[in-house]
């Protein structure tokens, strides 16, 4: 049954992506009807998995010797990643029938969306290196695609360029390590490689741990890659919430939390990937603290959110780190959702141009402050209990200076989230606009989720069951959900951390509302809009593969039946080597 399940989770919105994109722009309502339907009959089959979580294969093909078996896994890490993105993503493409009406070419646009879909819920359940490697750079593509969608807009495509090269350079890592364990294994099982990872030289598993260190930090925009994530803001506000809460950046936390067994014991890992968590997570919320444009500072947010996860699988809290996985996707999608909402209302992301919007859109300013108070951390939303877990993680067994900038993390959130729910919704109105009443499918999209940000931490006990009991090699203990709010809650640190989010928003009243309307200064905002001097640095990367590129544009003849012919015989020629290699 789970194999079923498992080729139903990934084929579904495969299929759906091609019969909305063949039926044609001319009918938009049933493109958008079919949409849903595909993307919830696929969250649906992921709910459904739950029931059939375990440590061993549901499917297992055997193919040509050079590729290994092809294997898919539902333990417990797998399919809640799976549920994220299944369930998450068919809220986003409900949101989308009020978002896109009207929009030109919807089948491109629902065709990549389920296809990226089903390409991450591929993605976290193979239990095949290559495989999973394959549906990698599929999310890769998608995101590439989505964030480029307008296409008629400069911004919009440089933005989908860079987080293409930037993401391939993950790529690159994640191969590097899988033919690492290949050499040294001879296969390309995920659980061969946990359960043999003593075995591997100690230099080739160094080498193999550092390169899943890149590619985790490339996909999911920690430092020092972490400049790509805020540029992809020019896709539509429904794909800013599906890559920031159920796909792309997720696979990263993933692929940290996967092999977080085989890489603990080499030298120098867990510490690195601390310092890429703590870092991601003060520069990014340094540079929300100036944001003007609604969408970039909630990108900024997801980049410092993801900053805690990351801490938290360095100090060995892969737990900690999926629960806080798990709120995050919860309370973005919310905040992402109600921002589209608010800017396809109003017209413009710009949040010095808002405010006084409570009076007219009393709906969403009550999710945005349900999904806001889940991002400050404050008692009783689900954001809450995710980030104390870590930073309690994060008191036992990280060093003392990292525990405390986390810390000092959660106060500028606290102070950079409610400038922002301030500035959009608060104060006299800034600049008469014309505001339009939330649609139906967003309305039900936003309640939903706001039903989960406040309850999704209910579900401790049962996420915890799930790993402790299909991922042996994790050593995760059990633990109910009312252990883990005893712990919390009657903890010295919770009320540490409590306080120090306290003196964030005492720093905002006190300080902060009319510095949030005046111009901040230009060191600031030259070292923020330069991603502290990274910016240019990614630059070059970018502006030196795209020169290459350029430069190979003389290969192609502009005649379609020998570019086919190439593409065909290239691939005839790599098949070929690797079926030679293998025998």
């Amino acid at each position: 049954m789970a194999g079923i399940l498992i080729l139903l989770i990934i084929g579904i919105p495969w299929l759906g992506a091609l019969v909305v994109w063949a039926i044609g722009d001319w009918r938009a309502k049933a493109q958008h009807t079919l949409a849903v339907i595909f993307s919830l009959l696929s969250g649906i089959a992921s709910l459904i998995l739950l029931a059939y979580v375990d440590s061993r294969s549901a499917i297992n093909l055997t193919l040509a010797p050079a590729f290994g078996n092809l294997t898919f896994v539902p333990d417990g890490l797998a399919v809640t990643l799976t549920v994220i993105a299944t369930v998450i993503g068919s809220l986003a493409v409900l949101f989308s029938v009020d978002y896109m009406r009207g929009e030109a070419q919807l089948g491109r646009y629902y065709f990549m969306v389920l296809f990226f879909i089903g390409a991450m819920a591929g993605l976290v359940l193979s239990g095949n290196l290559l495989f999973t490697f394959f549906f990698w750079e599929i999310t890769a593509l998608c995101s590439y695609g989505l964030i480029s969608f307008y296409n008629d807009d400069p911004k919009a495509v440089a933005g989908g360029i860079k987080a293409l090269i930037i993401t391939q350079v993950g790529g690159v890592g994640l191969l590097a390590g899988t033919l690492i364990a290949y050499a040294n294994l001879g296969s390309f099982q995920i659980a061969d490689v946990l359960a043999n990872a003593n075995s591997i030289p100690a230099i080739a598993l160094s080498f193999m741990a550092f390169s899943f260190l890149i590619a985790a930090a490339a996909k999911s925009a920690q430092f020092p890659f972490h400049t790509w994530l805020p540029d992809a803001m020019e896709a539509p506000t429904p794909i800013s919430a599906l890559i920031h809460a159920a796909t792309m950046v997720n696979a990263g936390i993933y692929l940290l939390a996967r092999f977080y067994p085989a890489f603990e014991s080499v030298p120098g890992w867990k510490t690195a990937v601390i310092m890429v968590g703590v870092t991601s997570a003060l520069i990014t919320a340094f540079m929300a603290l100036t944001a003007t444009d609604l969408k970039r500072a909630l990108a900024y947010s997801t980049v410092s959110q993801l900053g805690y996860m990351v801490y938290a699988i360095g100090a060995g809290g892969v737990l900690a780190s999926q629960f806080h996985l798990l709120s995050h996707a919860v309370f973005k999608a919310l905040l992402f959702l109600t921002a589209g909402s608010i800017i396809h209302a109003v017209g413009t992301r710009d949040m010095r141009r808002m405010g006084g919007l409570t009076a007219k859109m009393s709906f969403a300013r009550n999710v945005f402050i349900i999904g806001a108070l889940a991002l400050m951390g404050l008692p009783i939303f689900n954001g809450f209990w995710s980030k104390e877990l870590i930073l309690e993680v994060g008191l036992e067994h990280s060093p003392l200076w990292a525990y405390i900038l986390m810390l000092i993390g959660a106060g500028l959130t606290a102070f950079y989230t409610f400038r922002m729910t301030w500035m959009v919704f608060f104060g006299t109105p800034r600049e008469e606009l014309h505001v339009h009443e939330t649609g139906m499918a967003m309305k039900i999209s936003l309640a939903l989720l706001s039903i989960g940000t406040c309850t999704t931490w209910l579900f401790f006990g049962g996420l915890n069951k799930l790993l402790s009991e299909s991922m042996p090699f994790h050593g995760i203990e059990e633990e109910s959900t009312l252990e883990m709010v005893k712990a919390i809650s009657f903890a010295p640190a919770t009320w540490v951390a409590l306080l120090v989010i306290a003196l964030g928003l005492t720093l905002f009243f006190t300080l902060g509302r009319k510095a949030a309307l005046t111009e901040s200064p230009r060191w600031l905002n030259t070292l923020t809009e330069s991603s502290f001097g990274f910016e240019s640095v990614n630059h070059f990367v970018v502006s030196t593969v795209s020169k290459f590129a350029e430069g190979l544009r003389i290969t192609q003849t502009g005649q379609l039946n020998w570019n086919i012919l190439g593409i065909i015989g290239a691939l005839f020629i790599v098949l070929a080597v690797l079926l030679w290699g293998g025998a």
